[in-house]
């Protein structure tokens, strides 16, 4: 999907993944119907096995609760946006663009998002089994009919790159819950300002909201391993504390090579050797703020870093955004 100089497209992508991690305040942990597997860390636990009732109402909720917002999401693109001309569903190649940082968006939001169901569904009272095989496949399904939006715009066209980044970051997410019924590889993101945005108001953003969201130059993708679960029982490793591969770009100011190259510009990829803290496993009996640890551990948080890109070579940085 190309960037375009409007805040409500890219903007798409982060509402969807905030929003389904963002829904983990909104119930109250129950007593397990069955045990969870000792590393699992879920916010939300199934409701009581005698409680048929309750399940049944939770699940009513749930499915009620993401229908009617994305009803309101999809509604709201279709009126808001995609309001000009429509023309018959069309195809466009955009894997060389923003060297596939998209495709890195892509991923993770459709990996967060089906983290939020799986975690939802056990809520619910669902077994083990139906909440992983229902719950990781509910990225793709929310993120991929929007590509039909985009197939209909005569100016853009539906993108079956951005439909792969969308299954496999809830591939992603399935074979962990199969393997561990948790996560022990995390995708995360990150951003920080850039001068980039200067150059392209319009596109890379005008003030700083729209630049969390645009610019390209500014957003880095992680992934975080927990290292402790992967080690004998009883090991020393603190299980707050992960390593952290990322990767970024710079000098993305057009979303093709020709312009980049007419405006002085060469993209590059930049990587990324860092450490992260995951919040969900900092020690609290407050269900508020585990709820809270949970939501914001789609992101990385400021840590030291390793940089190599092509161009420069390496380079430390005492904190990096």
């Amino acid at each position: 999907m190309k960037l375009v100089p409007c805040l409500f497209v890219p903007m798409r992508r982060w509402c969807l993944a905030g929003l389904a991690a963002g829904l983990s305040l909104l119930g109250r942990p129950a007593a397990t119907a069955q045990p969870l597997r000792p590393d699992s860390i879920s916010t939300f636990r199934p409701a009581p096995v005698d409680s048929a009732r309750l399940r049944s109402q939770r699940l009513r909720w749930l499915v009620g609760g993401s229908a009617v917002g994305y009803g309101v999401l999809y509604t709201g693109l279709t009126t808001s946006w995609y309001t000009g001309e429509r023309a018959p569903l069309r195809w466009f190649n955009d894997l060389s663009e923003w060297k596939q940082l998209d495709k890195a968006g892509h991923f993770w939001g459709s990996f967060q998002i089906s983290r939020g169901a799986v975690d939802m569904l056990r809520w619910t009272g669902l077994s083990q089994k139906e909440s992983i095989w229902y719950g990781s496949f509910v990225g793709f399904a929310i993120q991929s009919p929007l590509e039909l939006l985009d197939g209909r715009d005569p100016a853009y066209g539906a993108s079956a790159t951005d439909l792969a980044a969308n299954f496999l970051g809830s591939s992603a997410l399935l074979a962990q819950q199969l393997a561990w019924h948790d996560i022990r590889i995390m995708p995360k993101w990150s951003f920080h300002l850039t001068r980039y945005a200067a150059q392209r108001p319009n596109v890379l953003g005008s003030n700083v909201p729209e630049r969390w969201l645009k610019d390209y130059n500014g957003q880095t993708y992680w992934l975080c391993t927990d290292v402790g679960a992967f080690l004998r029982s009883g090991n020393r490793w603190p299980r707050w504390l992960q390593p952290a591969v990322g990767y970024g770009g710079q000098d993305l100011v057009y979303n093709d090579a020709a312009a980049n190259a007419a405006a002085g510009l060469r993209p590059y990829r930049q990587y990324y050797l860092s450490l992260d803290v995951d919040l969900r496993r900092i020690p609290t009996r407050s269900p508020l703020l585990k709820k809270v640890f949970y939501t914001l551990s789609i992101f990385h948080l400021p840590a030291p870093a390793l940089e190599y890109n092509g161009r420069n070579g390496f380079r430390f940085h005492g904190l990096y955004l």
